[in-house]
């Protein structure tokens, strides 16, 4: 079958060879045969040569008369026609062809599936196929029927089954007939039939969601009309035919005209909205609307009109508010906008909407507040844009979301920007949120929009703003936070071990000073390693200040004396070139700290005050008394409330930047050179005050100097210390003594004793230094390594054991707990703490009311020995 339509196709395409070509043809033939004969001429008579050059001329002759009448001729082959049926057997639509009396000359795989037959013996034409179904019986006739012009015929109809009848559902199906000239073989058709029942399904969804869309328009609480740009209304949906009282089935497009709807100056302010051509406008008309009988009532136009040439309105597209003679819930729509006006206004997060170029068109309250400063006043009428009013390294984040809003994405990533203004920088985290509207079409290389639909809304994108400087600030103190007592918790870890070191330097030092004289040539060897064991130890100290686990000895100061007694000894560290004056709060109230601690915190700020004025300078230090609604006012982040004193230490020198004033606190942090700084005073500092229970805080301005502020609680003295106090006859609130007052020369004690003593301690080399040093003083000594072991020792010396010397962290059992367990059996021991720890880091694990001794590390041999005895003779 194939066959056969190649055949006709290739009869139909083939012209005549020319003449010429035939003849050439025609001679190269027979020069070949003359050839052939030549060179066998000596193997042929004379005779049967001529015989067979008579044969090959007649030959000759005939077909070159055959050639030049179109007898015969050389074909061909025709690759055009060998594509054109790969292409036929590879379509999806049947496709037959019949000759000019109406049988098949070929048939692809397509229609004779569609027929569900495998034979070719079995093929019908269409019309016997199509005929036998009553609903395509009368377009196959017209098919069939038809004069066919250059033009194919084509009918669609609806079958209740497939062309074969095998699928019992509905199917549409699409017959078009071509007529194919150029064929010798007569007029031929070509059928071809397509099965279009998906295209129809698609049709008929399409058309039920846009039933659905009308009917959702014409339930709308709104009115809403269309009209053409002769002011014909095109279309009204439901509710506005309602309120006009206009019979809808009645209704045809075209017949109703603005003029009908609107009354008076109505149409002209309708008329009057003007737009350029390409461009489309939206303008809020309040008009009134008649009625079909007459009526009138109040209403309010959403007008959009689309520009259709210069100051010439277009189509338009209205939505009508009802304003008084409607339902109930059209006329609550004024008020649902007010109240939304107040709301908008109101609101604390700031707000403001974008055109399509990003430029404010209408902000809330909030948002001038937010961005007054650099918003300025006239920011909506000189069209400012958004991206100027934040900084310059979030302006790329900025235009990304805004793209993606043009795009009416609906999920965008805010982003967190700042404020400038001349002061401070306000922190702000801004939302960028598309508005729901007509969905615009943008160019993906130049992000410019190449449909009107986005640009006639008036509003691109809503942007939201909210203020996040507080947050940003306890963020930042959090984070330091965190990071110094990570740094603290690993210092006095540090710390601990190390004092465990140096105590058993210190005390082998002492040992061995024992056994030499002065004149000893090993003596001052022995007395280096000692200063420099507690030079180390001075360190161990800075460390332990930090991490806030220093030993303290509060006691109730007088700020005013301490300072006036540390005004020598701060002259001398700043020199001649800086001028040190110290300005006192009258009555400054009293406070309870370390003496040595708070020294060495003036002292520290002194010395950093000094080095930031190489030049020379002024070093101001002021106290003042500050109650809780002051210090309240001054929203300091992290100052608990309550009274304090307060001590400010100002210097005029280089001031410090923004970026290190928020690490100045931070260990090993320092912008001194190499070798001049350890980076461990300023967070020594900081451990301190912390740990005294204050704050401290930096504010400093480059060029201008640099003000520490120590915020210190207001001492006040409980009742009982209060009668203890007046029953001695003192003052309520007893002072520290002065800091230079001279120390009273000890008097030389016996430190020898013969009381027996447990030394618990999990140092090995400690513990060795503390039983020779002990024994040495005439003590009887049991050690153990740990809290099991001391507890083993109890219960083989019983009632023996007169004083117990304990490290605080040991394994298995601490300190602690060996407390405990020694009070339920032997509760007349007396105890003695050893830690490098401070005093307050362990009592409160302690059992209430428990009686003990505290000895911090490092220590030498005679303060072991002098706490020993003071401890016994209690």
């Amino acid at each position: 079958m194939a066959k056969k339509v190649e055949r006709a196709v290739s009869y139909a395409r083939d012209d005549q060879q020319p003449i010429m070509t035939r003849i050439v043809t025609l001679l190269i033939a027979t020069l070949s045969a003359g050839g052939v004969l030549f060179v066998f001429r000596e193997r042929v008579d004379d005779v049967a040569l001529l015989a067979l050059l008579g044969i090959l001329a007649l030959i000759g002759m005939f077909y070159l008369t055959a050639s030049v009448i179109g007898l015969i001729g050389l074909r061909r082959r025709d690759h055009a026609a060998e594509y054109a049926n790969r292409f036929l057997e590879a379509m999806p639509d049947g496709v037959c062809i019949t000759d000019s009396s109406g049988l098949i000359v070929y048939a692809n795989p397509a229609y004779m599936r569609l027929n569900n037959i495998e034979n070719a013996v079995d093929l019908r034409t269409p019309e016997q196929v199509l005929s036998l179904h009553d609903d395509a019986a009368n377009a196959i006739y017209r098919l069939a029927n038809s004069k066919l012009e250059d033009a194919p015929m084509r009918e669609e109809f609806r079958l209740p089954t497939d062309v074969a009848g095998l699928k019992e559902e509905p199917h549409w199906y699409r017959v078009t007939v071509n007529k194919l000239t150029g064929m010798q073989s007569g007029e031929m058709r070509s059928w071809r039939i397509t099965d279009i029942t998906a295209d129809r399904e698609q049709q008929e969804f399409y058309f039920l969601e846009l039933q659905k869309a009308i009917d959702h328009l014409d339930r709308a609480p709104v009115g809403f009309f269309a009209s053409d740009a002769d002011g014909a209304l095109q279309y009204l949906n439901a509710t506005l035919a309602d309120w006009l009282e206009i019979d809808l089935a009645g209704f045809r497009a075209g017949k109703t005209r603005l003029d009908d709807l609107l009354v008076g100056e109505s149409l002209e302010l309708v008329r009057n909205v003007r737009v350029a051509k390409g461009t489309r406008r939206t303008a809020t008309v309040d008009a009134i609307l008649s009625k079909s009988n007459g009526e009138s009532f109040a209403a309010q136009l959403i007008h959009t009109v689309e520009g259709a040439g210069t100051d010439a309105a277009g189509a338009a597209r209205t939505i009508v508010i009802a304003l008084g003679g409607a339902t109930e819930g059209v006329r609550d729509l004024r008020d649902a906008e007010l109240r939304f006006t107040r709301f908008f206004n109101s609101t604390p997060m700031a707000i403001a909407a974008l055109d399509a170029d990003g430029r404010i068109l209408r902000t809330n309250t909030s948002f001038s507040n937010l961005f007054g400063p650099v918003l300025g006043q006239d920011a909506i009428e000189r069209r400012v844009k958004f991206s100027e009013i934040i900084h310059d390294q979030n302006r790329d984040a900025f235009a990304a979301a805004f793209d993606a809003a043009r795009r009416d994405q609906a999920k965008i990533e805010p982003f967190d920007t700042v404020v400038p203004t001349s002061n401070d920088d306000r922190h702000v985290r801004v939302f960028v949120n598309a508005v729901t509207g007509p969905q615009a079409v943008v160019n993906d290389e130049s992000g410019d929009i190449i449909d009107g639909d986005v640009s006639s809304r008036e509003e691109a994108a809503i942007v939201y703003a909210m203020d996040t400087t507080e947050q940003k600030a306890l963020e930042n103190q959090m984070a330091q936070s965190q990071k110094m007592q990570a740094v603290g918790q690993l210092a006095g870890g540090i710390a601990h071990d190390f004092n465990n070191v140096l105590t058993a330097i210190i005390m082998a030092s002492d040992l061995l000073l024992t056994t030499h004289t002065p004149s000893d040539p090993s003596f001052g060897d022995i007395m280096n390693i000692k200063q420099n064991a507690n030079r180390a130890a001075s360190l161990v100290r800075q460390l332990l200040a930090f991490s806030r686990r220093q030993t303290m000895r509060p006691e109730v100061l007088s700020l005013t004396d301490v300072l006036a007694d540390l005004r020598m000894l701060l002259s001398r560290l700043i020199g001649n070139e800086v001028e040190l004056t110290l300005e006192h709060d009258r009555d400054l109230w009293p406070v309870k700290a370390d003496l040595g601690q708070f020294e060495q915190v003036i002292v520290n700020l002194t010395v950093n005050a000094r080095d930031a004025m190489p030049e020379g300078g002024k070093l101001h230090i002021r106290t003042q008394n500050m109650d809780a609604a002051d210090a309240a006012a001054l929203h300091l982040p992290g100052l608990p409330a309550g009274d304090f004193a307060v001590v400010h230490v100002t210097d005029t020198g280089t001031g410090i930047e923004p970026e290190v004033l928020e690490k100045i606190f931070e260990p090993f942090f320092t912008t001194k050179e190499v070798g001049k700084g350890t980076g461990l005073g300023l967070s020594m500092v900081y451990g301190i005050v912390k740990q005294t229970g204050g704050s401290i805080y930096a504010d400093s301005e480059v060029g201008e100097g640099t003000t520490f502020s120590i915020y210190l609680p207001r001492y006040i003295a409980s009742e009982s210390e209060a009668d203890e106090n007046s029953s001695e006859g003192e003052a309520a609130v007893s002072l520290a003594p002065s800091a230079t007052a001279k120390p009273v020369k000890e008097k030389a004690r016996d430190l020898s004793g013969t009381a027996t003593i447990l030394l618990v301690e999990d140092e090995d080399a400690v513990r060795m230094g503390g039983v020779r040093a002990l024994t040495s003083r005439g003590y009887t000594v049991h050690e153990a390594a740990d809290g099991m072991d001391a507890m083993d020792l109890l219960e083989e010396h019983g009632n023996a054991i007169d004083l117990i010397v304990s490290d605080v962290v040991m394994p298995e059992m601490d300190g602690p707990s060996l407390l405990r367990e020694v009070r339920k059996d032997y509760p007349d021991v007396k105890f003695i703490f050893v830690s490098g720890y401070a005093e307050e880091a362990f009592s409160k694990n302690l059992p209430e009311g428990a009686q003990f001794g505290f000895l911090p590390k490092p220590f030498s041999l005679k303060q072991l020995a002098t706490k020993v005895k003071e401890t016994l003779e209690e």
